[in-house]
């Protein structure tokens, strides 16, 4: 099934094009990042997925209609730079907010209706927390846990209401190389095993590159999409980003990108591409 399809999608903010003529296509199950320079546009046209941008230019139909009415079926990860140590909310209680952080507060008379669908609920917070391999810290305040605990629950919550598409701005964010490629290898096998397809927003592609189904490169106002070893050339990364990129080939065949731009780091606050 075409999850996500857009034609010569454009976008204006502020007056000035942010990118032109894009077309993309996500297919069910299909894990794909989203990669460039700063400014590029990359969370910006995740927000047009989403119906927080309008296009100027183009359309997008999102599971088959239009992106506002499919917004129940998306899970949704915006960037963050992790929990203060103080908050003192659980790992479990983080996920169950993600079913409807107005019902999981102290039950009063509850019909049986509605006890079956608190349990159903609360299970499957369990599982997606399993999915995720959270379930040992699970019950320990989230403020106490690594960057890379509070990613998995953080994913465990967008997952917890069934979406068919999952959508993750900068989720390797401030974590250091090994928990990077886990939390790479974790998406994949969601969107293996759950059928569920990944858009993910990234800086570095490194972690990624033995997980990809396709890449979307964005730069000078324009998109590079297609399978790693279709877009990630030396080639073509150093036209899209304007300075030298080298792609090696290491002795057991995995791709290495060399010399990107470094990506600043963000501090409370996320930045609009």
């Amino acid at each position: 099934m075409r999850v996500v399809e857009l034609r010569g999608a454009g976008v204006r903010l502020g007056g000035r094009s942010v990118f032109d003529d894009v077309n993309l296509t996500v297919d069910a199950g299909e894990f794909l990042a989203v990669l460039g320079p700063n400014g590029a546009g990359k969370s910006t046209l995740m927000r047009a997925i989403l119906a927080l941008v309008p296009l100027a230019a183009g359309n997008v139909t999102v599971l088959g209609g239009a992106p506002a009415q499919a917004r129940a079926r998306i899970g949704y990860l915006p960037q963050r730079s992790g929990f203060d140590r103080a908050t003192r909310l659980r790992g479990v209680d983080l996920v169950r907010l993600g079913v409807d952080g107005t019902r999981w507060g102290v039950p009063l008379a509850l019909s049986t209706a509605a006890r079956d669908r608190r349990r159903s609920e609360r299970e499957r917070a369990d599982r997606v927390i399993e999915l995720v391999g959270a379930a040992p810290y699970a019950h320990r305040p989230i403020g106490e846990l690594s960057g890379g605990e509070q990613q998995r629950l953080l994913i465990a919550q967008a997952l917890v209401r069934h979406p068919q598409l999952l959508i993750l701005d900068e989720p390797l964010d401030s974590l250091d190389l090994p928990n990077q490629v886990a939390v790479a290898a974790l998406i994949r096998r969601i969107a293996t095993e759950e059928r569920i397809s990944v858009m993910l927003v990234a800086h570095d592609v490194n972690p990624l590159l033995g997980y990809l189904d396709r890449v979307v490169y964005l730069g000078g106002g324009r998109a590079l999409t297609g399978t790693v070893d279709e877009v990630i050339t030396a080639e073509k990364l150093t036209a899209l980003y304007g300075s030298p990129v080298e792609v090696l080939r290491t002795s057991d065949g995995r791709l290495v990108v060399v010399g990107l731009p470094e990506a600043p780091h963000h501090h409370g606050h996320r930045h609009d591409e």
